[in-house]
């Protein structure tokens, strides 16, 4: 997969794509990631990307022309159109299944702005996506856009050790990951469940998919309206909701 990112602020990314699954994914040539400074292609001598808006108003809005020129630049030569991604608190609530839905393809292009907004052509005609990572604003679209590359990048196959790491992940399922555990068994009186060191794998399982629902229903009931439940998994469920009356 390549990504390339069109930012104002290109060393915020130094960091974040040089550290950890990021870096690792780069060296095993599961991913390509690039950042570009989006003043690159202002026709501008002063290198400026952003105007006043028309019909006045607080903030400056960045102007369509270096968008349209960057985003032409770096797709010249591709057979088909990529993901052209706007970060945006506008945009579609990020997800896990969004994740899964962009790790599937072999280009994206992310657009991170600035200042009060873009320039409404920009949305119009150039991105194909807009996301959000929350019901909030930050001062730019950099860190929702290292957010949702992370959460991509890392299920290119190849890129996390185990091939089946991110299955049981918060969200892959629909529910929220199990409980984890790990040496010593004991530790100051807190100790690890019985049936994690039963050596009982059926049983394992069976705790985990529990638990798993259980701390749906504790912390996130919401995700129960969009799963579709076994007949066993409804029937734990429904023990749940009688323990908490």
């Amino acid at each position: 997969m390549n990504i390339h990112v069109l930012s104002l602020f290109p060393d915020m990314f130094t960091g974040v794509f040089g550290s950890s699954i990021l870096k690792k994914a780069q060296e095993k040539g599961a991913v390509s990631l690039a950042v570009t400074d989006i003043r690159e292609y202002s026709d501008n001598k002063h290198k400026q990307v952003d105007d006043y808006p028309y019909g006045g108003g607080a903030g400056m809005v960045l102007k369509p022309e270096p968008m349209f020129q960057a985003v032409e630049t770096l797709t010249e030569g591709l057979q088909k159109k990529p993901r052209i991604i706007l970060m945006c608190p506008q945009g579609e609530r990020f997800t896990q299944r969004k994740a899964e839905e962009l790790a599937k393809e072999e280009e994206l292009i992310f657009l991170c702005g600035h200042y009060e907004g873009y320039d409404e052509r920009i949305r119009e005609f150039l991105v194909t996506d807009e996301i959000s990572i929350g019901d909030f604003v930050l001062t730019g679209g950099e860190l929702p856009a290292m957010t949702v590359i992370d959460a991509v990048v890392r299920l290119l196959p190849g890129v996390l050790g185990q091939e089946d790491s991110h299955i049981h992940d918060s969200f892959s399922t629909g529910l929220l990951e199990h409980p984890h555990y790990t040496r010593p068994a004991d530790f100051r009186g807190m100790t690890v469940p019985d049936v994690l060191l039963s050596g009982n794998h059926a049983k394992i399982e069976q705790w985990r998919e529990e638990e798993s629902l259980r701390r749906t229903f504790e912390r996130r009931s919401d995700l129960f309206d969009h799963i579709e439940l076994t007949e066993k998994q409804k029937t734990f469920l429904e023990g749940l909701k009688k323990e908490s009356k």
